[in-house]
């Protein structure tokens, strides 16, 4: 049976939302304490209005299901959604596989001006957090000094944007290691963990007001998909097909940004999730943005609660920071990449 191309889109996304939910699920019950499926799914329904369901689990059950793996599961699909989303969009504007926010420094960028807020003391005022607003514009003119650096003649090559990245990178987390080191000892450890990426210690406010940012910002993009099909052409067929090219670049940029700042200013640096999740959806599925995007955000979220999942279950009762095992798989996956491209950068 052949299938129309809408609705093989359809069968891949409701597919991708089945493993979420599956991998939801498989988090939601791992742990130092075990809580059976059925008995989590029975937690969370009770939770439901109009439906009764006879209480058969312990006080103790309830707080780690409801107070500490849930919120830190829908962080996790959150941030991984809209880190993948932005890689997306990255990689499309830039013409460059290898562009994502953590290689390109942006979520270093967003980090430093999450950590000056939290320096500053204005981390929240009047009871709103404000970290985003400071993580969005560092994430902003990170990606702007980025391109500026890297453009020569009007063009910019992908060995010139990397490294520009790279060095832009290692500049702002050697900053943020000096704040660290200047700030006060029994703050230092917080610190360390959330510049590594951390999922613990969420406050809902901060969430909730990073879900305000990532969720419009991920639908406007949407509206651009077709354009970044156009994008592929090169820039002057793009223009010559109908698309506005500086204008949507410069709105592309500015919600990629708003996406990682908002990410990074929940839960701190987390690379390479734009970087790999959004390449084997595109070795998978296709390179056409209209199924790219929402399937990068859905397979996104799967993976990064995924690698949360290990994080705090691996050295259980210990829990190591959740960038540490993004890092760990992206390494050597950008490293695949670079040897895949070496032809292109020896010319």
């Amino acid at each position: 049976m052949r299938f129309g191309r809408n609705t093989k889109w359809l069968l891949w996304l409701v597919g991708l939302l089945v493993v979420l939910v599956l991998v939801m699920m498989v988090s939601s019950v791992l742990g130092f304490a075990r809580i059976g499926a059925s008995r989590a799914v029975r937690i969370v329904f009770s939770r439901l209005p109009f439906v009764n369901i006879e209480r058969d689990w312990s006080d103790t059950d309830e707080l780690i299901l409801m107070q500490l793996r849930l919120p830190r599961i829908l962080t996790a699909c959150l941030v991984g959604a809209g880190l993948a989303l932005a890689g997306v969009v990255f990689q499309a504007l830039l013409r460059n596989p290898l562009a994502e926010p953590y290689i390109l420094g942006v979520s270093s960028g967003g980090s430093l001006g999450a950590v000056i807020a939290i320096m500053l003391g204005i981390a929240s005022v009047k009871g709103l957090p404000t970290l985003p607003f400071f993580a969005f514009a560092g994430a902003l003119l990170t990606m702007f000094l980025v391109y500026s650096v890297a453009r020569v003649g009007g063009r910019v090559p992908t060995y010139t944007l990397l490294l520009a990245g790279v060095i832009t990178n290692a500049f702002f987390s050697a900053m943020i290691m000096f704040l660290v080191s200047v700030i006060r000892a029994e703050d230092t450890h917080k610190f360390i963990l959330w510049s590594m990426g951390n999922l613990e210690q969420l406050e809902t406010r901060l969430i909730i007001t990073a879900a305000i940012f990532i969720v419009p910002g991920g639908l406007a993009l949407y509206y651009y998909a077709q354009a970044f099909n156009l994008f592929s052409l090169g820039e002057e067929s793009a223009a010559q097909l109908g698309v506005e090219v500086e204008r949507v670049k410069k709105i592309a940029f500015v919600l990629a940004s708003l996406i990682t700042g908002a990410a990074v200013s929940v839960c701190g640096i987390i690379g390479f999730v734009g970087l790999i999740v959004p390449h084997v959806m595109r070795m998978v599925i296709g390179a056409d943005h209209r199924i790219l995007m929402p399937a990068s955000a859905l397979a996104g979220a799967a993976f990064l609660i995924a690698a949360d999942t290990i994080a705090r279950t691996i050295i259980a009762p210990d829990v190591i920071p959740v960038g540490v095992v993004t890092a760990i798989c992206g390494g050597p996956f950008f490293i695949y990449l670079l040897r895949r491209r070496r032809t292109s950068f020896a010319g």
